[in-house]
């Protein structure tokens, strides 16, 4: 008697662990797949931007006033300023461009996101080709089941100052 209660036990935890286990699965499927879409989101910005192409970059941004970059050193604040200041400045003066994103870590938390990133950029100014490479976060939230741009903030490794070529002027002894 003792041996079935306990072998009914047994397979009563078994089968409970079976049951968490897919629900546990069928979570992580998930998050896979809004990880996925998130980076899939990302990659189709850079593309925009390489291609200079507005109407790509339009349909992953958010679009509203709530959207706020910090790039360079400057902050925009509103789609429309980032855009019309910005973003199209800098994508009408660069020629060439190759604009790509590696190694994109994602953190879902119901319908918002954010991600970090490395970004190389490469393309050509008038005669002068630039090339640069940087960290990103991103932070997106899920408007109407499409995952948008919300938040970008950028930055690139300090470039080293210039060396200083100082001669002092001789100290003369005064009487």
């Amino acid at each position: 008697m003792i041996k079935k209660s306990v072998s009914g036990l047994t397979t009563f935890a078994a089968l409970s662990l079976f049951i968490l286990s897919l629900g546990l699965f069928s979570t992580a499927a998930a998050q896979t797949r809004e990880e996925k879409s998130i980076a899939a989101v990302l990659q189709q910005n850079a593309v925009g931007f390489a291609k200079n192409d507005m109407s790509i970059i339009e349909k992953i941004w958010s679009n509203s006033e709530s959207v706020v970059v910090f790039e360079g050193g400057h902050a925009n604040y509103g789609w429309t300023d980032y855009r019309d200041t910005h973003l199209a400045p800098e994508m009408k003066e660069m020629t060439n461009t190759k604009y790509d994103f590696s190694d994109i870590k994602t953190k879902v938390s119901g319908n918002m996101a954010y991600a970090t990133m490395k970004y190389a950029i490469s393309g050509d100014i008038g005669a002068r080709h630039i090339e640069g490479a940087g960290l990103a976060t991103a932070v997106l939230e899920k408007i109407n089941g499409k995952w948008k741009i919300v938040h970008w903030h950028s930055s690139a490794p300090r470039r080293a100052a210039p060396p200083t070529t100082t001669t002092a002027a001789p100290v003369q002894n005064q009487p």
